[in-house]
């Protein structure tokens, strides 16, 4: 067995607080949505939300949104310092990631290397990182509107803002989906994010 780390603990602490408040963002963000929503036709069943009424969903939105934040920069940070993003995510090309689009789509793409990313991770992580960045700045919009008139003038307004933080946060939800089955497709990823190796 191999004993060389994929993951270094920083990763995976980060990994799995990223997990559990992105989680607990959507759930009491479905039912701050559900108190005034935006599409008046859907709304997110009571019984995968969090917070139990308005003030309760919110109260877990705002303590939860610094729990993000506070995660994501240390992470991004830590990535940048140690040179890990850059050796992970890059380079990509357009090429490359249609190239192993094509092949995951036939069931062709090689996972024996866990501690290489494909082009199509690489996008997809690269991607997820800007979604979660336009998820706080469009979330401080709506909750700041007055004291950030600069985004909310780059987000189009309060009620544009809403658009864009509910797509986001649709972006978020995906990912996190396909993410899942994903590691169900390759169990031993889970290995490799819970013991590093």
């Amino acid at each position: 067995m191999s004993h060389v780390t994929i993951h270094p603990i920083w990763v995976r602490i980060f990994h799995w607080i990223n997990a559990a408040a992105v989680i607990a963002m959507c759930l009491s963000g479905w039912a701050v949505y559900n108190a005034s929503p935006i599409f008046p036709a859907f709304r997110f069943p009571a019984s995968i939300t969090l917070g139990g009424w308005l003030g309760g969903a919110l109260l877990w939105h705002f303590a939860v949104m610094w729990l993000l934040v506070a995660n994501f920069l240390a992470y991004v940070g830590l990535g940048v310092v140690t040179g890990r993003l850059r050796k992970k995510l890059f380079p990509v090309s357009a090429r490359a990631v249609a190239a192993d689009l094509v092949a995951a789509l036939r069931g062709k793409l090689s996972h024996g290397d866990l501690s290489h990313y494909n082009a199509v991770q690489k996008i997809a992580y690269l991607v997820v990182m800007a979604d979660i960045a336009l998820v706080v700045l469009s979330g401080l919009t709506i909750w700041k509107p007055v004291q950030f008139p600069l985004l909310r003038t780059l987000m189009g307004g309060f009620d544009n803002a809403r658009i864009v933080h509910f797509v986001a946060m649709s972006v978020l939800v995906g990912f996190f989906a396909l993410h899942v089955v994903m590691v169900a497709l390759v169990p031993r990823s889970l290995l490799t994010m819970i013991r590093g190796r």
